[in-house]
């Protein structure tokens, strides 16, 4: 049987997936709160086999649901910064123990960035590494709501944590920036940070301190840094073999959908093809553009119905809708059923 995440992305959840080395922090940080970790996981159907296995993974929205339900047992809005708190390089798997050995910081937080698909895969984006501005920005996850705000401050704090834990400093940011407004919660934060946190603001990023990023890492080892970096890549490239055009296809349409709907000819451009190249290669794969374009807005738009408390009128612009009524429209086509009936559907079913 191949390894989790060996698994070609059409066989994946269409939002993205996490591995449960990022769940079993998670836990922790639960347990750290007084929540009962082991019956949490238990009412995720999260068994032991499954949080001691390297390779597994749960969905996008599972994980959501699962640090909802554990900031409600606890009553800590914050849980996600006492996850990050929690996070240690080797929580973060391969890329966290190579970026360990990085002979700077700022080449162990690129490392980490870098392969962070063997890790977390999410339809909305992946992280990026600006080595210049000695920026680290997460994308964005809006709509907000209840479900996700804890995710931004799970990875924001993980990653400064990563920070602290590389260089043996405490102060390592210049400056925090949060998509999501102020939830009155600022001192908290920048006590926790340690430095300004911006909230509203247009992306999700740390910025790291100049003396800190050119900083030596306390376990700085070129021989391992190279040896870990081939085991990084030769995983990368296992995953993304597996991938066909459609699938690639797939993985640029969602964070392209908001508000719009992506061209052919974008699509084609972002894969470095022309548009008549790509229409062939999906032929030859018995499938085109617009039925990939309807198949991921179905799959998208069934998981924002089922899996979150988003309104209508967001899913609608999330997929690229004109309007709502376009986004009813169309999901009656797809499920015989109204998304609003569908939801009740779901709600109503244990």
């Amino acid at each position: 049987m191949k390894p989790t995440h060996l698994q070609p992305f059409s066989n994946r959840h269409p939002l993205g997936d996490i591995s449960v080395l990022h769940i079993s922090v998670l836990l922790r940080a639960a347990e750290a709160e007084g929540v009962n970790a082991q019956e949490l996981a238990r009412h995720f159907q999260l068994s032991p086999q499954t949080l001691t296995s390297a390779e597994a993974r749960i969905s996008i929205p599972r994980f959501m649901r699962l640090g909802h339900a554990a900031i409600q047992a606890c009553g800590n809005a914050t849980l996600g910064l006492r996850t990050g708190a929690l996070t240690r390089p080797v929580d973060m798997g391969l890329p966290g123990i190579a970026g360990e050995c990085a002979n700077t910081v700022g080449n162990a937080i690129q490392t980490l960035i870098h392969y962070s698909l063997l890790t977390s895969r999410n339809s909305r984006g992946t992280p990026t590494a600006d080595p210049e501005k000695r920026l680290i920005q997460f994308y964005s996850i809006q709509p907000y709501n209840a479900f996700n705000y804890f995710v931004v401050d799970s990875v924001l704090s993980a990653w400064t944590q990563f920070l602290r834990t590389v260089s043996g400093q405490w102060d390592v940011l210049e400056k925090v920036c949060i998509e999501y407004p102020s939830t009155g919660m600022d001192e908290l934060y920048e006590a926790w940070f340690r430095c300004p946190v911006q909230f509203g603001a247009a992306t999700n990023s740390i910025a790291v301190r100049q003396d800190i990023w050119s900083q030596t890492t306390l376990l700085a080892q070129p021989a391992m840094h190279e040896k870990l970096l081939l085991l990084c890549e030769t995983e990368l490239r296992d995953i993304q073999r597996g991938w066909t055009t459609g699938d690639r296809v797939k993985s640029l349409l969602t964070p392209l959908f908001r508000g719009e709907t992506p061209s052919l000819e974008t699509i084609a451009s972002k894969l470095g093809v022309t548009p008549w190249t790509l229409q062939r290669q999906l032929a030859s794969e018995n499938t085109g553009f617009r039925e990939l374009m309807d198949d991921t807005r179905k799959q998208l738009a069934r998981d924002y119905i089922r899996e979150t408390e988003t309104s209508l009128s967001e899913i609608a612009w999330l997929l690229g809708f004109s309007n709502p009524a376009a986004l009813h429209k169309a999901y009656r086509r797809w499920f015989e059923i109204s998304p609003g009936e569908h939801r009740k559907q779901f709600r109503a079913t244990p």
